[in-house]
């Protein structure tokens, strides 16, 4: 094998197949020519891309590895790691976008060579893009507008940070190994765009190591960056502090001068990339790395808007050191309020009546240890509104998290005597009825409907002609001085007028009278009495088999972006409408669209489930965590093929375990052989079954919103007692 030679895991081989990787595990014990192990370890070993792939390709296993997947495997295959590999094609593609003519001369030569050219011609668009990297370490960086930040005697704004700017010119030598990749994605570049190639390969990064990065969902980051720019004012300087992936300054409609800081270097490179690799190149753009509460690389920046994903329950925060800071104007933050300290951090970075967007956790709203500093938040008009996110709104997703809106004080101006509340959680609702929960709320949350609700309410909360009204159950403006009691708990539930139960009486009286009619459907498609017999000994096949004989094809979802709904895991086990959504951007690629008579099959949980896709649900998206079965009318009845494929004893066969999961590996699934006419009578049987599961599941719904709502009736006056 070559050195350097891209390296695959048996999970990076399961993706190319498309399979699980019970099935790269049987391979290994079944064929004596399957590639052996180059590298890992015993218990996880890695295997040569090159030689996978002609395995799988002999096998007529794989018809073509597309590009886009070569090419991740090779950044996760990377001799030096994922993270340098990512680095080092974000350098190239800032290359590729700012200088295509350069990269063919540049690709021409040889290995050695092209690195070396390579690292000069990366240190001329870092340098432009960032920033000269100064003699002693430090950065240099020229704004633009040159008012957000200190002037030397030149007229150039400067920016220091001990450790220089976050993206530092890679050597020849740190380059060689990359080389191979570097040619794969600009050949991927080439058909996607830059910016495209590069958030699908940090994307990649991101879902295969979900531990190590606190994320923040894009949905959340356009309402954040949206709460910023509904100010008459445009945001001229934006900052992010606490940058992490650059999600919340990726959101900002430009033009606009981003500023980043974040403490890990390798994350303030991966951001930094893309950001330039997102923006224009005339905005100005500096990303630094430090610890932001002990190393401010920013010390004399005024921005316009502040949006901020702190880390929680944070200690170690800087407590001891940082007692005399004159950062802290509202008072010296507790060590248990780490969060209060970056409040203050922002609100130190913001020009008079500059706004600032953070995201907190639920209990810096209410704890004790820092209710005299939200006190004077609010005595000072500093805090201007908080809203509470429905939970799944982002992690840690079982929690209904807060955003904190704040103003800076300016000193010809009044402190508002009114704080605005807002609770989401009953816009968050879908339409099928279904509440967003702990456990599922990320992939049921309405977020037009929770950007609506608050956007409305913060826009009628800063237009003088057009005063907030109170909205019972989602919004109050409410005065400060009722706020200014010995707790100062600002949690939005505890303030807001009470909801209407279950939409009022009138809407309690339409829910029983749609339970009493579903009981009674319920009650004629029981099934009837069955009729025993000895166990049946039919001649079976698998999945697998069939897929490779035509009888049916096999997808696995996750993938495309565009409009559209997309059907979840969620949707197929609560028998639910499509209730997902597509990625608007990255890279363009098709997905797999469900068809009338497709049986859809979560992969992951190891429960029985299989769902027929029926008229209204066609033309939906497949989401991940989903596998398709497409059966050939000809030769399968898609409820007889649903209907088995439900099987207890099926699907423990056909299920592998890990540690924290149940995998079910589809192609093992077993049917019986059975003549299409006999298949019809079986489906027929497994499609009422179907029809009267349903029913259950809308009986128990209805239920629990006419018991809950009799409650709130009861409790709230609006429903008498008889």
């Amino acid at each position: 094998m070559p050195e350097n030679s891209t390296e695959v895991t048996a999970a990076g081989i399961a993706r190319l197949a498309g399979v699980g990787r019970a099935a790269v595990s049987n391979w290994r014990r079944r064929h004596a020519d399957f590639p052996k192990p180059v590298g890992g370890t015993e218990t996880s070993p890695s295997f040569a891309l090159s030689e996978v792939e002609r395995w799988l390709r002999d096998q007529g296993k794989l018809a073509e590895v597309p590009l886009r997947e070569r090419v991740w495997q090779q950044v996760a295959g990377h001799p030096a790691g994922a993270v340098p590999a990512l680095v080092h094609t974000g350098c190239a593609l800032l290359l590729l976008r700012t200088s295509p003519k350069t990269w063919p001369e540049i690709a021409a030569a040889p290995d050695e060579r092209m690195a070396d050219v390579l690292s000069l011609a990366l240190d001329k668009v870092l340098t432009a893009r960032f920033g000269p990297a100064a003699e002693d370490g430090r950065a240099v960086h020229t704004a633009e507008d040159g008012r957000a930040v200190h002037t030397a005697e030149d007229g150039r704004a400067v920016h220091t940070a001990e450790d220089g700017r976050a993206v530092h010119t890679p050597s020849g030598t740190e380059l060689l190994p990359s080389v191979p990749l570097l040619r794969a994605v600009a050949e991927l570049a080439a058909g996607t765009g830059a910016g495209e190639t590069f958030e699908f390969l940090l994307g990649r990064q991101l879902d295969a190591n979900p531990r190590q990065y606190t994320l923040t969902p894009p949905e959340l980051a356009e309402l954040m960056a949206a709460l910023v720019e509904a100010g008459e004012r445009p945001a001229r300087a934006v900052l992010d502090p606490a940058a992490g992936t650059g999600a919340l300054l990726r959101a900002v409609a430009g033009p606009a001068a981003l500023y980043a800081q974040e403490t890990d270097p390798d994350l303030a490179a991966l951001t930094a990339l893309r950001l330039a690799l997102h923006t224009e190149t005339g905005c100005a753009l500096a990303a630094r790395t430090a610890d932001t509460l002990r190393a401010d690389a920013f010390p004399h920046l005024a921005a316009d808007a502040v949006l901020c994903h702190p880390p929680f329950n944070e200690r170690n925060w800087g407590h001891d050191e940082l007692a005399y800071d004159p950062r802290w104007e509202y008072g010296f933050p507790a060590r248990t309020e780490s969060e209060l300290a970056w409040v203050q951090h922002t609100l130190a970075h913001l020009r008079e009546g500059g706004t600032a967007v953070m995201l907190m956790p639920p209990a810096a709203a209410s704890r004790r240890s820092g209710r005299r500093i939200r006190a004077d938040l609010l005595r000072r008009g500093a805090l201007r509104a908080v809203i509470a996110l429905p939970a799944g709104a982002a992690p840690p997703y079982g929690i209904p998290l807060h955003l904190w809106v704040l103003r800076k004080p300016g000193s010809g101006t009044h402190p508002s005597p009114e704080l605005l509340l807002v609770d989401t959680a009953e816009p968050a609702e879908m339409p099928s009825g279904g509440q967003a929960s702990a456990a599922g709320g990320r992939d049921r949350l309405d977020w037009q409907a929770v950007h609506g609700a608050v956007l409305d309410a913060w826009q009628s909360f800063e237009s003088p002609d057009r005063p907030a009204a109170d909205r019972p159950g989602t919004g109050r403006a409410v005065p400060v001085i009722e706020l200014l009691d010995d707790d100062v708990d600002l949690a939005p539930a505890r303030h807001l007028p009470p909801p209407a139960a279950a939409g009022g009486p009138g809407e309690l009286i339409r829910v029983r009278e749609r339970l009493a009619e579903t009981l009674g459907r319920t009650g004629a498609l029981t099934p009837p009495a069955v009729t025993l017999s000895d166990p049946a000994h039919w001649p079976l096949t698998t999945v697998g088999e069939l897929a490779r004989a035509g009888a049916l094809q096999l997808r696995t979802g996750g993938s495309g972006t565009g409009p559209g709904p997309v059907l979840t895991e969620h949707d197929v086990l609560g028998s639910t409408a499509p209730s997902g959504s597509l990625p608007t951007d990255g890279p363009s690629e098709e997905p797999v669209l469900v068809e009338p008579g497709d049986v859809v099959v979560p992969v992951l949980g190891g429960g029985s489930a299989a769902r027929v896709i029926d008229d209204a649900t066609a033309g939906a998206a497949l989401g991940r965590n989903l596998q398709l079965l497409r059966p050939d009318p000809a030769a399968l009845d898609p409820w007889f093929l649903a209907g088995f494929l439900r099987g207890t004893a099926n699907n423990r066969q056909a299920s592998s375990y890990a540690s924290t999961a149940t995998r079910l590996d589809a192609r093992r699934l077993q049917l019986p052989r059975l003549p299409l006419a006999e298949q019809q009578r079986y489906g027929e049987r497994f499609r009422v079954l179907a029809e009267f599961e349903d029913a259950l599941r809308l009986a128990g719904r209805l239920g629990g919103q006419l018991v809950q709502g009799m409650y709130d009736g009861l409790t709230d006056g609006t429903v008498a007692p008889k």
